[in-house]
């Protein structure tokens, strides 16, 4: 059986900007037989996400993601359904997910290595398990969980940056689930600021692009900043650090701002910055969602839970196509998604 993929097809360099055109489509025969303990899947819905411009580079600079290999198939987060199983535990119609899923029309694959999901989780919406009901939303939950120590009527002050992507458009709303009583937004069109505000229930957004983000911090955290949500890093974080309370927290996602430059993760604060943090304790530890495992569970049927309770709006951007996966890349990479960036690769469900 002949199937599409797509392999890296250039590396855009530790300090450039990634393209389309670093990725390329190719054509590849898949086996007709599979072996014990594998499934063959079609693909429905491919994730692409900020994290994956590490693995761009030939040294991701981290211990626990690995580069995509030139030529090679990529692969990152997936969901699909199965076609045919020699698997104990996996039937053919049961829909799997991974987080290293090729980037490929259909695929054999060790049942051992995939996730068995459950529609109902979220009416129906197979493509949350990869934004809002799934590693993003879990990244926003337990980071805010086990950073942000918000407490019911703390009455605490929240900032988001980033705040219409995959996990800053979730994170601002967990965090007046928990109990923040001013959640603000950071992002970078008027688009977004009122989606931000309008159906997200943010209680302010600043559009960093086009005004001047400490004067409007200053108007919309009167009380100062004591939960920082940061998922861009640079110049933004350094004026949110700059307005934070004593004895406030910095959950580190993202940083976004600084992905296309050779440094490290997470980046140095300059000196006067980090002079601020430390002289007013303020909380930045490096965190990983891959540490939790043991919360993942619990967390998606709290979000779940958020979701059917209407408590939880998702928002996501879909584009259509495998072949348009390096150009949803792009986009994401440049603030062009609104919510979870998502590839459909297959709309048919039914086998």
């Amino acid at each position: 059986m002949i199937v599409q993929r797509v392999v890296l097809n250039s590396r855009p360099g530790k300090n450039g900007n990634p393209v389309a055109e670093n990725f390329r489509m190719e054509e590849v025969c898949l086996p007709d037989n599979i072996n014990e303990g594998q499934v063959q899947v079609r693909t429905l819905y491919l994730s692409v996400d900020p994290y994956m411009r590490c693995r761009m580079n030939e040294d991701t600079g981290t211990d626990y993601i690995t580069p995509w290999q030139l030529s090679q198939v990529v692969d990152g987060g997936g969901i699909g359904i199965i076609e045919e199983s020699k698997h104990t535990n996996l039937t053919k119609g049961d829909f799997v997910t991974s987080f290293y899923w090729p980037w490929q029309t259909k695929v054999i694959l060790d049942g051992n290595n995939l996730e068995k999901v459950d529609p109902q989780l979220v009416n129906g919406h197979l493509s949350y398990f990869l934004g809002a009901i799934g590693m993003p939303g879990l990244t926003s939950l337990i980071g805010i969980q086990e950073k942000g120590h918000i407490a019911a009527g703390s009455k605490k002050t929240m900032v988001v940056s980033g705040a219409a992507g995959a996990c800053g458009s979730v994170a601002g709303q967990i965090g007046h689930l928990l109990g923040c009583s001013r959640v603000v937004g950071i992002c970078g069109t008027h688009e977004k600021c009122v989606l931000l505000t309008s159906e997200l229930g943010f209680d302010a957004a600043i559009n960093y692009k086009k005004e001047n983000v400490a004067e409007q911090l200053r108007e919309s955290c009167p009380a100062g900043v004591d939960v920082y949500f940061d998922n861009v890093g640079g110049n933004i974080s350094d004026t949110v650090i700059s307005q934070m309370n004593e004895n406030s927290h910095i959950i580190l996602c993202g940083q976004i701002s600084q992905y296309n430059k050779d440094v490290p993760y997470p980046p140095p604060l300059s000196p006067a910055i980090e002079a601020i943090q430390k002289e007013r304790n303020i909380t930045r530890e490096r965190f990983l969602v891959l540490n939790y495992k043991d919360k993942f569970e619990p967390g998606i049927l709290q979000l779940s839970q958020w979701f059917k309770e209407g408590k939880l709006k998702i928002k996501e951007t879909v584009i259509n196509g495998l072949e348009n996966m390096g150009a949803a890349f792009q986009s994401m990479m440049t603030g062009g998604n609104i919510g979870k960036q998502i590839v459909c690769i297959s709309e048919e469900i039914s086998l």
